[in-house]
Protein backbone atom coordinates (compact mmCIF):
# COMPACT_ATOMS: atom_id res chain seq x y z
CA UNK A 1 0.00 0.00 0.00
CA UNK A 2 1.47 3.41 -0.96
CA UNK A 3 0.75 7.42 0.73
CA UNK A 4 -2.03 7.70 -2.57
CA UNK A 5 -3.56 4.33 -1.39
CA UNK A 6 -4.17 5.19 2.36
CA UNK A 7 -5.36 9.20 1.29
CA UNK A 8 -8.12 7.30 -1.26
CA UNK A 9 -8.87 4.70 2.07
CA UNK A 10 -9.59 8.03 3.91
CA UNK A 11 -11.57 9.34 1.11
CA UNK A 12 -13.75 7.22 1.42
CA UNK A 13 -14.16 7.12 4.96
CA UNK A 14 -15.04 10.16 5.62
CA UNK A 15 -16.31 11.12 2.02
CA UNK A 16 -13.90 13.95 1.61
CA UNK A 17 -12.42 14.71 -1.83
CA UNK A 18 -9.01 13.38 -2.57
CA UNK A 19 -7.13 16.25 -2.82
CA UNK A 20 -8.45 17.51 0.76
CA UNK A 21 -7.63 13.22 1.88
CA UNK A 22 -3.93 13.67 1.07
CA UNK A 23 -3.95 16.92 2.97
CA UNK A 24 -4.53 15.73 5.97
CA UNK A 25 -2.55 12.21 5.46
CA UNK A 26 0.10 14.92 4.98
CA UNK A 27 -0.40 17.05 7.73
CA UNK A 28 -0.22 13.38 9.97
CA UNK A 29 2.83 12.62 8.80
CA UNK A 30 4.47 16.49 9.33
CA UNK A 31 3.15 16.39 12.69
CA UNK A 32 4.84 13.11 13.37
CA UNK A 33 7.65 14.05 11.61
CA UNK A 34 8.00 16.67 13.95
CA UNK A 35 6.89 15.62 17.05
CA UNK A 36 9.97 12.81 16.69
CA UNK A 37 12.55 15.86 15.32
CA UNK A 38 11.60 17.23 19.08
CA UNK A 39 12.33 13.92 20.61
CA UNK A 40 8.68 13.62 21.46
CA UNK A 41 7.37 10.00 20.56
CA UNK A 42 4.30 9.17 19.29
CA UNK A 43 1.97 6.48 20.57
CA UNK A 44 -1.20 5.69 18.46
CA UNK A 45 -2.92 2.99 20.95
CA UNK A 46 -3.45 -0.33 19.01
CA UNK A 47 -0.79 0.63 16.35
CA UNK A 48 2.21 1.09 17.73
CA UNK A 49 5.05 4.04 19.12
CA UNK A 50 7.34 6.00 17.11
CA UNK A 51 10.12 7.04 19.00
CA UNK A 52 14.04 7.93 18.35
CA UNK A 53 16.86 5.74 19.47
CA UNK A 54 20.46 6.72 20.23
CA UNK A 55 23.22 4.19 19.28
CA UNK A 56 26.45 4.76 20.43
CA UNK A 57 29.88 4.81 18.62
CA UNK A 58 31.10 1.55 17.92
CA UNK A 59 34.13 -0.43 16.18
CA UNK A 60 33.36 -1.99 13.33
CA UNK A 61 34.74 -4.41 9.98
CA UNK A 62 34.60 -2.92 6.30
CA UNK A 63 33.17 -6.32 4.91
CA UNK A 64 34.81 -5.94 1.30
CA UNK A 65 38.17 -5.05 2.61
CA UNK A 66 38.11 -6.53 6.79
CA UNK A 67 40.16 -3.19 7.86
CA UNK A 68 38.66 -1.70 11.04
CA UNK A 69 36.62 1.51 10.95
CA UNK A 70 34.83 3.53 13.37
CA UNK A 71 31.02 3.99 13.04
CA UNK A 72 29.74 7.50 14.79
CA UNK A 73 27.25 7.79 16.91
CA UNK A 74 23.66 8.38 15.14
CA UNK A 75 20.07 8.53 15.73
CA UNK A 76 17.05 6.61 14.05
CA UNK A 77 13.46 5.98 14.31
CA UNK A 78 12.01 3.05 15.94
CA UNK A 79 8.32 1.60 15.02
CA UNK A 80 7.11 -0.62 18.01
CA UNK A 81 3.48 -2.47 17.20
CA UNK A 82 1.09 -2.28 19.30
CA UNK A 83 -1.01 -5.29 20.44
CA UNK A 84 -3.76 -4.89 17.69
CA UNK A 85 -0.88 -4.88 14.77
CA UNK A 86 0.89 -7.59 16.32
CA UNK A 87 -2.05 -9.66 16.31
CA UNK A 88 -3.04 -8.62 12.67
CA UNK A 89 0.18 -9.79 11.50
CA UNK A 90 -0.24 -13.21 12.97
CA UNK A 91 -3.45 -13.61 10.82
CA UNK A 92 -1.69 -13.10 7.93
CA UNK A 93 -0.86 -16.48 6.33
CA UNK A 94 2.65 -17.48 4.45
Amino acid sequence: MKKQDIANVIAQYTGLPSAQSSEVLNCILDEITLSLSRDNPVALPNFGTFQISERKARAGVNPKTGAALQIAASRSVRFKAGKRLKEAAMVIKK
